[in-house]
C-alpha cells in the first residue's frame, strides 16, 4: 500500500471513530472534550497531518483536500450532536420544572404569638383597664432588690444555691437571675419616691423569673405579673375585689375565689388564693382532686418593712400586692397538662394553641 493510501485510510478510520464517539457523548461537556481529542493543536487530526509532509510534493493537495474534507465532517456532527444535546437538556430541564397548575395551593400557615405571651398581653391588658400601669425591670438583679428589701432573711430556703440561680459577684452585691418580678415593685416604688413621688401607686410587672426547678409544673424559666397597688388606707377587701374582677374576666366566666391565710415574707397578712374550679364548676374532679377548688397564687398586704426599703411612710400608706404565674393560668384556662409543652417547641402543640 502507497504512502498516500495509508494516509486515507487513517483518515477514514479516524473519522468513523471519533463518529462514533460523537454518537455516544452524554452531555455538551463531554462533547467538547471530543473536540479537542480529535481538533485539537495536539489532537488525532493533527497527528495525522505530520505524514503528510512525507508524501512527493504533487501528492499532498490530494491528501490536503481529504484531511479538510475530514475536518469539515468532524466539525459538523460536533456541532450537530452539541445542538441535540442541548435540545435535550432543554427539554428534560422542562419536564422537571413543570408546575401543575390544578394542584391546591401549598401556602405557608399564619403566624401567632406563642401561648404563653397571649396569656401575658391579656392578663397584662385586663390590669391596664383597671388602671395599673405597666413596669419592667432588670432580669439579673442583686441580692438588695430580689431579697433584702423584700424582707427576706439571710437564712431564707429561697437564697441557697439550690433553689437561686447566682452569677459572678459585682463587688460586694453578687448577682442572680432575679426569682421573682417583685424587685419591679422595689425599683418602681423607689424610683417613684426618689423622684419626689407620693402615692396612690398601681403597677403591673410582667416578665421571666428563673428558679433552680423542672418538672411537669416548674420550669427553670417561667413567667410571672406582679400586681401592687399603694394608697391610703387599701384593705385587704381591695385586694379581694382585684382579685375577682381580674379573674373572672381572664376566665369569662364568674370565678368564686377564697384566701386561706399563709406565710410570705414580704407580705402581712398573708394568704394563697383559690379559686373554684374551672373544669368541674367546683363539684370536685381529678384537677382540683376532688377538692373544689384549685390554688392560684399567693398574695398579701405589703410588709411595713417592705414599705420602709424603700421610703414609704407604713403608718401612712398601706398595699396590696400578688404574684401570678403566667404558664399556671394559662394552662388551667386551656386545659394543658404539662409545663414542658410551653418549652418544647413542638409545632403541633403550638398550632393547636394558635401559634403556629
Amino acid at each position: 500500500m502507497s504512502e498516500i493510501d495509508a494516509l486515507k485510510a487513517q483518515l477514514e478510520s479516524l473519522q468513523s471513530e471519533a463518529l462514533n464517539s460523537f454518537s455516544a457523548a452524554e452531555s455538551v461537556s463531554d462533547l467538547q472534550q471530543l473536540r479537542v481529542q480529535y481538533l485539537g493543536k495536539k489532537g488525532a487530526l493533527t497527528e495525522v497531518l505530520k505524514g503528510v509532509g512525507k508524501l512527493p510534493p504533487e501528492e499532498r493537495p490530494v491528501i490536503g483536500q481529504h484531511v479538510n474534507k475530514t475536518k469539515s465532517a468532524l466539525a459538523e456532527a460536533l456541532d450537530s450532536c452539541e445542538a441535540e444535546l442541548a435540545l435535550n437538556a432543554k427539554v428534560a430541564r422542562i419536564e422537571a420544572e413543570r408546575i401543575d397548575v390544578t394542584l391546591p395551593g401549598c401556602g405557608s400557615g399564619r403566624g401567632a404569638l406563642h401561648p404563653v405571651q397571649q396569656g401575658l398581653d391579656e392578663m397584662a391588658e385586663i390590669f391596664s383597664q383597671m388602671g395599673f400601669q405597666i413596669a419592667e425591670g432588670p432580669e439579673v438583679e442583686d441580692e438588695f432588690h430580689n431579697f433584702d428589701a423584700l424582707n427576706i432573711p439571710p437564712e431564707h430556703p429561697a437564697r441557697a444555691m439550690h433553689d437561686t440561680f447566682f452569677l459572678k459577684d459585682a463587688g460586694d452585691q453578687p448577682l442572680l437571675l432575679r426569682t421573682h418580678t417583685s424587685p419591679v415593685q422595689i425599683r418602681t416604688m423607689k424610683r417613684f419616691v426618689d423622684e419626689g413621688g407620693q402615692p396612690p401607686l398601681a403597677v403591673v410587672a410582667p416578665g421571666r423569673v428563673y428558679r433552680c426547678d423542672y418538672d411537669v409544673t416548674h420550669s427553670p424559666m417561667f413567667h410571672q405579673v406582679e400586681v401592687f397597688m399603694v394608697d391610703r388606707d387599701v384593705s385587704m377587701g381591695h385586694l379581694k375585689g382585684v382579685l375577682k374582677h381580674f379573674l373572672s374576666t381572664y376566665f369569662g366566666k364568674e370565678v368564686s375565689i377564697r384566701l386561706r391565710p399563709h406565710y410570705f415574707p414580704f407580705t402581712e397578712p398573708s394568704a394563697e388564693v383559690d379559686i373554684g374550679c374551672v373544669f368541674c364548676s367546683g363539684k370536685g374532679c381529678r384537677i382540683c382532686k376532688n377538692s373544689g377548688w384549685i390554688e392560684v397564687l399567693g398574695s398579701g398586704m405589703i410588709h411595713p418593712h417592705v414599705l420602709k426599703s424603700v421610703g414609704i411612710n407604713s403608718d401612712e400608706y398601706s398595699g396590696f400586692a400578688f404574684g401570678l404565674g403566667v404558664e399556671r393560668l394559662v394552662m388551667l384556662k386551656k386545659g394543658i397538662p404539662d409545663l414542658r409543652l410551653f418549652f418544647e417547641n413542638d409545632v403541633r402543640f403550638l398550632r393547636r394553641m394558635g401559634a403556629n
